[in-house]
């Protein structure tokens, strides 16, 4: 078979004159790849039957959002192919009444050829033939023209230099507006969970599919030109799968997925399929607030606490998405946070914040500044109030100048992480206050 790419060309096709090729227009394997990042691949192949006569090829049914720069069509041996355009009739009067020039047409009960149309008028020939003028409003077509292609379409022009009786062709292009992404549902109870992670696709790409193989591709690749239209899908639908049946595999860099079950994604629709379902155990809760850089901190600030789920990697590798967790108080489910992660590689431990803890909080105030025309020098006095009924382990991060101009002196003991954040681990009892001081200098 003959692998040909190609580009869209502006030649025109005249159906009137030309043979056509027979093709089946229901594809013998179909398959869909789909990306993070917009596009799908389509992979689809026919039964087609040429004879030497035929003189192009129109493959219908394509997405109207085909990227035709990316056409890759193979075709039976012995037929070369010449040009290539992208055809989508969309109904209208004027494109039927153009078909039907010379042709026969219905005005009332009457049988009557069509000799040309303008504008609201048309000018036929009567059985009798008389010339008449009547309005095109009243013209009646018995038939949609083969001329006009309804649905978006390849036309190949091609020569055939032997017959061929239900040759098998592949094509395969890549389409817009079609990306998919992974949400999880973490349902908490105390220091377990279990999470469930769903495949969310949606479907703007102006095609169906119908049973077709599925396939997902999670991780970044390199595109020339990116367009990241956003689609707004009409409908949502759910197809439930068991945890272990999507199957994931590491390839060339990316992560894999595999659908088991053929599936039908209508246009403008959201699908979900359940990709995933582990559980978790030993859940520790951690707790941080980011304060001001203490050398351009004035009077007295109060920053609220942010509360985190923190647990071991999983034996899989997690795509991007968003991370939504629950728990049950009262047989009532709450939502305690959404979370967005990363793609995260397997057992990659991992944390998740749910949002600001009501029971904590922390102030910063300036107790002394001396500083100078060269150089910072501020006492600053940290305090965390613990209003619940539970002890708890706070840390702090501060930015600071790192750097041997620098000094820190306090009798709490600290550490740097995160490149040049000062960080305190502080224990502070039930329904107690921990306080204590900093003082930090550095050059201007």
């Amino acid at each position: 078979m003959k692998n040909i790419r190609l580009a869209l060309t502006s030649s025109l096709v005249f159906f009137g004159t030309l043979s056509a090729s027979t093709l089946n227009e229901k594809p013998t394997t179909n398959s869909l790849v789909v990306y993070n990042s917009n596009i799908g691949l389509v992979h689809e192949e026919r039964q087609l039957s040429l004879d030497t006569k035929d003189t192009f090829i129109v493959y219908k049914d394509v997405a109207s959002s085909i990227d035709t720069d990316s056409v890759n069509v193979k075709l039976p041996s012995g037929v070369t192919l010449y040009s290539q355009q992208y055809r989508y009739d969309k109904l209208t009067r004027a494109k039927l009444l153009e078909a039907f020039i010379g042709k026969k047409v219905m005005v009332g009960k009457d049988k009557v050829t069509l000799l040309s149309y303008g504008g609201i008028s048309c000018i036929i020939k009567t059985a009798n033939n008389l010339i008449k003028s009547v309005n095109a409003k009243d013209i009646v077509f018995d038939a949609i023209p083969k001329a006009l292609i309804t649905k978006p379409s390849l036309v190949w022009n091609i020569k055939s230099e032997k017959v061929h009786d239900n040759s098998s062709m592949d094509l395969d292009y890549l389409i817009k507006n079609i990306s998919w992404k992974s949400n999880y549902v973490l349902n908490l109870k105390a220091n377990s969970a279990n999470m469930s992670g769903w495949i969310s696709l949606k479907n703007d790409s102006g095609k169906a599919f119908k049973d077709t193989n599925l396939y997902l591709l999670a991780g970044g690749i390199n595109r020339v030109q990116n367009d990241r239209v956003r689609p707004q899908p009409r409908g949502m639908k759910m197809m439930m799968a068991e945890s272990t049946a999507v199957r994931e595999q590491a390839h060339e860099g990316y992560h894999f997925y595999t659908v088991p079950f053929k599936v039908n994604l209508a246009n403008k629709e959201t699908t979900q399929i359940k990709f995933m379902s582990e559980k978790l155990h030993d859940i520790s809760r951690k707790y941080s607030a980011i304060l001001s850089n203490p050398l351009y901190l004035r009077g007295t600030s109060e920053r609220a606490v942010n509360q985190f789920l923190s647990f071991k990697g999983l034996d899989k590798p997690l795509p991007e998405g968003v991370v939504r967790t629950y728990s049950k108080l009262q047989n009532t489910s709450i939502l305690l946070g959404e979370s967005a992660i990363k793609h995260t590689p397997k057992n990659t431990p991992m944390e998740l914040k749910l949002g600001e803890n009501f029971d904590l909080k922390v102030t910063q105030t300036v107790i002394k500044r001396d500083d100078d025309k060269k150089e910072f020098d501020v006492d600053v006095e940290y305090k965390i109030k613990n209003a619940s009924d539970e002890d708890k382990k706070v840390t702090l991060l501060i930015p600071f100048n790192k750097h041997k101009y620098s000094s820190i002196n306090t009798k709490q003991n600290y550490k740097f992480t995160r490149g040049n954040m000062v960080t305190f681990d502080i224990k502070v009892k039930a329904n107690a206050s921990q306080d204590f001081r900093v003082n930090f200098e550095s050059k201007k």
